[in-house]
């Protein structure tokens, strides 16, 4: 039985986890990710970095807060410990199948950057298609009849509803 008590805006479960809004998917997934270093360290797992020092340097973050968010992601099961694929005494820190399903998100952040982060002819890295080095097209969502789903065509379902 999970045991809920009430502190000011954050609901506190049995065995630690605390929601900011326990009902809401995007809080519960901010909670998980939703820093700027795990988001960073995410991106990165992406794009192959694997050990503890090529984070560290590729990211310039602190080692106490690398540490912390690595082990907030592992126990989160976004990222899993595996030994050196090199078989090497380090450990590495890889995606797991949860962590992969993150891939919409940071191709959504990488898109919304792109559009709105940057001058016009300001320069920046791209992400491209391994096969035919294209840029990987604009993230669009589809109903079951092809149309597109804009953010005015949907609403959120609350319980009562």
């Amino acid at each position: 039985m999970v045991q809920i008590a009430t502190h000011r805006r954050f609901q506190i479960m049995s065995g630690g986890r605390a929601w900011t809004s326990p009902r809401c998917p995007v809080a519960r997934t901010v909670d998980l990710v939703g820093d700027k270093w795990s988001l960073l360290i995410i991106r990165d797992a992406f794009d192959g970095i694997r050990r503890f020092s090529q984070f560290q340097r590729n990211l310039g973050v602190a080692k106490n807060i690398l540490s912390d968010r690595l082990r907030n992601l592992v126990d989160a099961g976004i990222l899993a410990i595996q030994p050196a694929s090199d078989g090497s005494s380090y450990r590495e820190y890889v995606l797991t199948s949860k962590g992969k399903d993150l891939f919409d998100v940071v191709v959504s952040l990488r898109q919304w950057g792109q559009e709105h982060a940057y001058a016009p002819g300001e320069d920046y890295v791209r992400l491209v298609d391994r096969t035919t080095d294209e840029p990987i097209p604009r993230l669009t969502y589809m109903t079951p009849d092809g149309s597109t789903v804009r953010a005015d065509d949907t609403r959120v379902r609350k319980f009562s509803d």
